[in-house]
């Protein structure tokens, strides 16, 4: 049986449910593809904080029992690893070395991994992009401490990165597009909810990074394309808008504009701060209405939000900003994007005139093109690996 290596951070992202499964499915859909699979992370100790925030050693952190109970959760424990300096939950160093030094492929979610001894083991090494266009512009940038470590293959979910229509920098890298891949079976479509129309999102009000400038051009954020998009719900009778808001009080202004303009604003930690209530979240919702961050949009990236990936796996429509995924993908029955407040109020009424149908297509959708077995199966192939057969 192949050996499988998943890195990325889910400790480092502790109560954050979303971010969980989008290091999951890449673990998860492998396993199903036949593989031995396992999950690494390194956590710094300064990163190491208690249930309230607060500084804490690695063994009382909320961090370490996060990352226990999702791993243990998904059947994941004794096939998982957190390293914290010298310290580890779960395989030490000395197994990890074994391990890598066995393993068959490595899939370096962000370039998470770093530490030469093990990331240089594997024979094959996938570097997963999942914010293209900032990746390459802090690699292009020698101000900026970022580099994309050395790996074999480079894959993005920014489906025109490499192409003429897309400004992003290639970095002199082959950028294999990638969709993320969804376990479907962890994601049954649920009857639809009731009436009024729910539209919902999760989201992180303010990026911890600032705006990252692509061929000589500023390009902005998250939160300045909500704040363009403001007076949705009032464009939109007869459904509601709501966003599951990671929001820090220095931003009460826009905390309170969404709220004047009837956005229904609930705590994301709550609803979706784990695995199971992220999912029991997008379930329980009609619809995602989400906007993307504005480098995304601006670039034309084709960045295709693994947010938007559980939506329509769950049978829930998705209405959301275009970076450029039509380019490459059928939209306007399941998936709709938009590009100006009129389109987004038109796709909205658009979805609640006709739920049902659009109901059926996103997970019609979600079969199609994100099923991990495709997913996944594909980019073994692109990447002439043994194991696609």
């Amino acid at each position: 049986m192949p050996v499988a290596i998943v890195a990325g951070a889910l400790a480092n992202k502790p109560f954050s449910g979303g971010e969980a499964w989008v290091r999951l499915s890449w673990a998860l859909g492998l396993r199903r593809l036949g593989f031995d699979a396992h999950f690494v992370e390194e956590l710094p100790p300064e990163g190491c904080v208690d249930e309230s925030g607060q500084g804490v050693d690695f063994a009382a952190s909320a961090n370490r029992g996060y990352f226990e109970e999702v791993v243990q959760a998904f059947g994941l424990a004794g096939k998982a690893s957190l390293l914290c300096g010298d310290e580890a939950a779960g395989l030490g160093l000395r197994e990890l070395r074994g391990l890598f030094a066995e393993a068959d492929l490595l899939v370096n979610v962000s370039g998470h991994l770093t530490r030469d001894e093990l990331l240089t083991a594997p024979r094959e090494r996938i570097y997963v992009d999942l914010d293209p266009g900032f990746t390459q512009a802090w690699h292009a940038d020698r101000r900026v401490p970022f580099a994309i470590g050395a790996h074999d293959h480079y894959v993005t979910v920014g489906l025109n990165v490499g192409t003429p229509a897309c400004p992003i920098p290639d970095c002199g890298l082959r950028w294999i597009p990638t969709l993320p891949p969804v376990v479907l079976d962890e994601w049954p479509s649920q009857p639809p909810p009731g009436r009024p129309l729910r539209f919902t999102t999760v989201a992180t009000w303010r990026s911890p990074y600032g705006p990252v400038v692509i061929d000589g051009e500023t390009m902005g954020l998250k939160h300045h394309e909500f704040r363009r998009l403001i007076e949705l719900p009032r464009r939109v009778a007869g459904a509601s808008f709501e966003i599951a808001l990671d929001i820090h009080p220095a931003d009460s202004a826009d905390l309170e504009a969404l709220r004047e303009s009837d956005w229904a604003i609930v705590e994301s930690r709550p609803h979706a701060g784990s695995p199971f209530r992220f999912r029991e979240y997008v379930q329980g919702s009609g619809a995602e209405f989400s906007v993307a961050q504005g480098a995304y949009v601006a670039s034309r990236s084709g960045w295709f939000s693994d947010r938007t990936a559980a939506y329509l796996a769950a049978g829930r429509p998705a209405l959301v900003q275009d970076t450029g995924i039509g380019d490459r993908l059928p939209v306007g029955q399941g998936l709709l994007a938009f590009d100006t407040l009129e389109e987004a109020a038109a796709g909205a009424e658009g979805i609640a005139a006709d739920y049902e149908a659009h109901s059926a297509a996103a997970r019609a959708f979600a079969e199609e093109h994100l099923d991990s077995d495709c997913v996944l199966g594909r980019l073994l192939t692109a990447i002439g690996g043994e194991w696609a057969a």
